[in-house]
């Protein structure tokens, strides 16, 4: 993996090795799968794996907002888990949600937080040793730093963006992006229209993985988006419906490749489409 800008991605190889460490009290290392819900973590887990929800844990549910630092200090204390604690994350979706958590921890300054390349489905389909025991880890004293606003946007930088012709990379379906529907089969409706903000390039998520989840090489993901024009020249916006699909595409635009401008609007299709005014293409990128 050494063609990646950043030493980011373990393997799946490497987290069986390393279980011993991972299943010990001692904060030092701290393995977490993260899934929209618990209920694919309480079938079966990596051994010593903590099991975050996204949805109940990791989003703030008064405000639909990423959790506060104070927040996000004591779910991570409440785990064992310390800011030098080297943190391994994965989850289901090819990691949507992992990818997710780790923007989360990089917007609160944690240092070593990694992603395990495939996520929760390549560890399973390649029979490596699971557990249904949920460990339990004396709890320590977390401080978050930042926020660390350089890798998020808010609607305001999405208006600039549309001013200035900064890129945009909606990384959603294609029938999501030109309006078709409004979400994923099967998964919530959380806009009132379809469509997608103007001047965005469609580059999927799926675009960015393999058949089995890992992600593509560095040079295959340089080609991809310099295809659409986008070579980290200049700041780039990803977007998608709740921010966590979005998340894999920075992070392989700004951990993998390098390209330090890029931002995640973790608001997404969700604010967007329901903004009252906000402008909305439909139909293919011209």
């Amino acid at each position: 993996m050494s063609d990646y800008a950043k030493d980011v991605l373990v393997s799946a190889d490497w987290v069986e090795e390393h279980l011993d460490e991972f299943q010990s009290d001692d904060s030092d290392h701290r393995l977490v799968e993260v899934d929209v819900d618990t209920e694919a973590y309480e079938e079966a887990h990596a051994p010593g794996a903590i099991g975050f929800n996204w949805e109940t844990q990791l989003q703030d549910q008064t405000t639909r907002d990423i959790l506060s630092k104070e927040d996000f200090a004591d779910l991570l204390g409440s785990h064992g888990i310390g800011e030098d604690s080297t943190v391994v994350l994965y989850g289901d979706n090819s990691n949507w949600f992992a990818a997710y958590t780790y923007w989360q921890f990089k917007y609160y300054g944690h240092d070593d937080v990694r992603l395990m390349d495939g996520g929760r489905d390549y560890w399973l389909d390649n029979d490596y040793p699971t557990t249904t025991e949920v460990p339990e880890f004396s709890e320590v004293e977390y401080h978050a730093r930042g926020p660390f606003e350089s890798i998020r946007a808010y609607r305001d930088d999405v208006d600039n963006a549309i001013e200035r012709g900064i890129p945009l990379v909606d990384v959603r379906s294609p029938e999501e992006f030109r309006g078709e529907i409004l979400a994923p089969p099967g998964l919530q409706e959380t806009a009132q229209r379809g469509g997608h903000i103007p001047g965005a390039q469609n580059i999927s998520w799926a675009a960015t993985v393999n058949d089995d989840g890992t992600f593509k090489s560095a040079d295959e993901l340089r080609e991809l988006y310099e295809e659409k024009g986008i070579d980290g020249e200049e700041t780039t916006v990803a977007y998608c419906r709740i921010g966590e699909r979005s998340s894999i595409a920075w992070f392989a635009l700004h951990e993998l490749l390098g390209y330090e401008d890029t931002v995640n609007y973790d608001g997404s299709w969700t604010e967007w489409g329901n903004l009252v005014g906000a402008p909305v293409e439909t139909g293919d990128a011209e």
